[in-house]
């Protein structure tokens, strides 16, 4: 066992300086390569997306890692898509809008961290043109911020990615394969570069929101591509529309977590999307351990209900009387209880001798 040891530390250790040195790319809705030399990992995935029954919106924030300068990514879309930078101010607001709400639990023993024993502890309980158009079409191409965005449409994947490569956007070697399905259903694409307009500074921490617009009669968030992840993902979803919805499976990731749903009547940023008209929210969180699993684009779909949820973080505490622990007062009464009979008895034992010595 001993000669064990160094072995399997060795072995970490290459795995470790191996993920060091590849260029990684990690996008919760496509897939992110950087420039030559370098590594980016997309630390977290954030999206907003707002679906009326006929159109359907998406706000997605990345919070990125690494040295990279420049990388670009690439989300199909099923119909004409519109680009232009999102509210930073949403997330903070569904941040808190989803909090979880602190309530507090109490029982009655003292339990190892409360007197006589020690303090207190929290604990967390549980949201294409016709066959004579080219087979590349650029519908647009704008600069956002610190975004290059090209809105395409195509009818060949490898001419697709020929187009990418020819124009900037270096993405992962097996794209052409699989954008074929999408391809396939004649689906639209926005290509993103990432390129900071301060020249020479490296992709960090958070970017600016992104927001794409599309008509769709369904709530489609694209996925597929994401299987060419080389690192864990992170996706997290605030959706709103007119009833709580769920994702229709789990597209090969964990389970998808609902960390709350509710009615809700939009105010500040969120009021400028949604039109201040009242909207259910649902926020999901899923992770996806091994992306090469991810088998699809998630569908959402209706719950049969519009059941409203929220996690609680409930604090525990034993059960007090004006500060005064009941348990405490429970044992003092039992005490007195018993001292009372025990001298109830001793004067009924004197009495009964003092009877019988007069007799």
């Amino acid at each position: 066992m001993k000669r064990r040891i160094p072995a399997l530390l060795l072995a970490l250790l290459t795995v470790l300086a191996g993920s060091l040195i590849s260029p990684a790319w990690a996008c919760g809705c496509g897939a992110m390569v950087p420039d030559e030399a370098s590594r980016i990992g997309v630390d977290r995935e954030a999206s907003v997306v707002r679906w009326d029954g006929r159109s359907e919106e998406i706000v997605m924030r990345f919070t990125v890692g690494g040295d990279a300068r420049r990388a670009a990514w690439i989300m199909p879309v099923p119909g004409r898509a519109t680009v232009g930078l999102g509210d930073a101010g949403l997330f903070p607001a569904l941040t808190e809008l989803t909090r979880p709400a602190h309530r507090t639990r109490t029982y009655f023993w003292p339990r190892d961290t409360d007197w006589p024993f020690g303090g207190d502890r929290d604990r967390l309980v549980g949201a294409a043109p016709p066959g004579a158009a080219p087979s590349v079409g650029v519908v647009g191409r704008e600069r956002l911020g610190d975004f290059d965005v090209a809105r395409l449409t195509a009818t060949d994947p490898d001419a697709l990615r020929t187009w990418l490569e020819s124009n900037g956007f270096k993405l992962p070697d097996r794209l052409a394969a699989e954008l074929k399905p999408y391809v396939d259903q004649k689906w639209e694409y926005v290509a993103v570069r990432l390129a900071p307009r301060d020249q020479g500074r490296p992709l960090s921490g958070e970017l600016d929101p992104l927001r794409i617009r599309f008509d769709s009669t369904r709530l489609v968030y694209p996925m597929r591509l994401s299987r060419l992840a080389r690192t864990p993902q992170s996706l997290g979803l605030f959706v709103l529309a007119d009833h709580r919805m769920e994702p229709a499976s789990a597209i090969g990731g964990a389970a998808p977590e609902v960390t709350f749903a509710g009615r809700i009547t939009p105010t500040g940023p969120l009021a400028a999307l949604t039109g201040g008209k009242p909207v259910f929210l649902t926020a999901i969180d899923q992770r996806f351990p091994d992306p090469s699993r991810i088998d699809g684009d998630h569908e959402l779909r209706a719950t049969a209900e519009d059941t409203p949820y929220q996690r609680a973080v409930y604090r525990y505490e034993v059960l007090t009387v004006g500060g005064v622990p009941v348990w405490l007062l429970t044992v003092a009464g039992a005490l007195l209880t018993v001292a009372a009979g025990t001298a109830l008895l001793i004067r009924h034992g004197h009495r009964h001798r003092r009877r019988a010595g007069s007799a």
